[in-house]
């Protein structure tokens, strides 16, 4: 017996959807829901696609939310395989997205499926949100799907997205919040010179050092029961003009915070302004927030999940805030209680990204056991 779940996938990964390309993967998601009975808004923002999809009538609206764009490829010929010929080898399904998230995208259609024909007159309502913008700046995406909605007056209840959330085994990890992002892009200004002459000049770097040392070692916060502590790193440093001999005029550092709720966005502008001021760093800083911190404090959708997973993995799901950020961070502000759930991480983003076959159908089988404990 084929394995529909398997089949959709590899149709996913044989389109090459990089960001915000989605290279036909939502036509052929659409294909199958409307013989379901699904209305379709197709979404189109700047070069993004999207669409919302919904089935049935009145609450809850029980969302389904995902991406079909993929990160770039990297080097082909480190791949085993090409990354868009997807292929079955040791019980694993290879290729670019197959994890991050094609096998999530699959299971949500394939879960619906069969809940419909099990349940034509379910109660409420199933959706979808699907965006190719998740994995890029993710500006024309879901944010202005959500947009779109609350202009409508239409309010997810629940929302499930597929992002890959387990660690080990398949259901041992649901994402219930996750930290928030803000980063930072400091230009330290000095002024260039020769080495022999350093009281000619000033250096940005010696000048940025203490600063920089001090924020690095900062303890920002403790953290709380659902956060761990919040995080500050430094991504990139760039200074000099490539000559020994030359003092450069000024220093590019970017860094970011992945925050908890026990600080805000506000607090940490402020001290590390603060910081660089008491260093007296002659400085140009600007900010980019890429999302909040957000937490499902309800426990229906947690209880629903976690009871599905149980079910057919045998193992009771922990709740987790960490990893990165995900569009999970757009339509909980809503007030929607939202929870992600998706196959092992492990291989995310890397060369050779696969996904176990056998996890497929399981995971199916979770979205569909989210459906029957909400919408029955």
């Amino acid at each position: 017996m084929t394995d529909k779940t398997l089949e959709l996938a590899k149709q996913l990964i044989a389109r090459p959807s990089m960001t915000p390309r989605d290279e036909g993967c939502q036509e052929l998601m659409i294909s199958r829901l409307i013989p379901l009975g699904f209305k379709v808004e197709r979404l189109r923002f700047g070069d993004v696609d999207n669409f919302w999809a919904t089935r049935g009538e009145g609450k809850p609206i029980l969302a389904f939310a995902g991406h079909t764009d993929v990160v770039p490829t990297g080097p082909r010929e480190a791949w085993t395989s090409d990354p868009f010929q997807p292929e079955i080898r040791d019980g694993n399904l290879y290729g670019r997205g197959a994890a991050d998230m094609k096998a999530s995208l699959a299971a949500f259609i394939t879960a619906i499926e069969d809940f419909v024909a099990a349940h034509p007159k379910h109660k409420g309502a199933i959706a979808l949100l699907i965006t190719s913008d998740e994995e890029g700046p993710s500006v024309d995406g879901t944010v202005k799907v959500v947009e779109w909605l609350n202009a409508r007056g239409i309010k997810i209840d629940y929302c499930v997205v597929g992002e890959p959330s387990c660690t080990h085994k398949l259901g041992d990890t649901i994402k219930h919040g996750r930290r928030g992002s803000l980063s930072g892009k400091l230009r330290v200004l000095g002024k260039q010179g020769h080495v022999a002459y350093p009281h000619l000049a000033l250096n940005p770097v010696h000048a940025a050092t203490p600063a920089l040392t001090e924020l690095s070692t900062t303890e920002w916060d403790q953290g709380n029961a659902d956060f761990p502590k919040t995080s500050f790193q430094i991504s990139n440093v760039h200074a000099g003009t490539g000559a020994e001999n030359v003092i450069p005029g000024s220093m590019d550092v970017w860094f970011n915070f992945r925050y908890s709720t026990a600080v805000t966005d506000a607090d940490l502008k402020q001290r590390v302004e603060s910081t660089l001021k008491r260093h007296s760093v002659p400085h140009e800083l600007k900010w980019s927030g890429s999302g909040k911190p957000f937490l499902t404090r309800g426990t229906r959708l947690i209880e629903a999940v976690r009871e599905a997973a149980k079910t057919e993995t045998g193992v009771l799901p922990e709740l987790s805030t960490g990893g990165g950020t995900s569009d999970g961070r757009f339509i909980a502000p809503t007030g929607t209680e939202v929870v992600e759930i998706g196959p092992l991480n492990a291989t995310i983003h890397q060369v050779n990204e696969c996904v176990a076959v056998a996890d497929l159908d399981k995971l199916k089988r979770i979205y569909g056991g989210i459906l029957s404990r909400i919408l029955l």
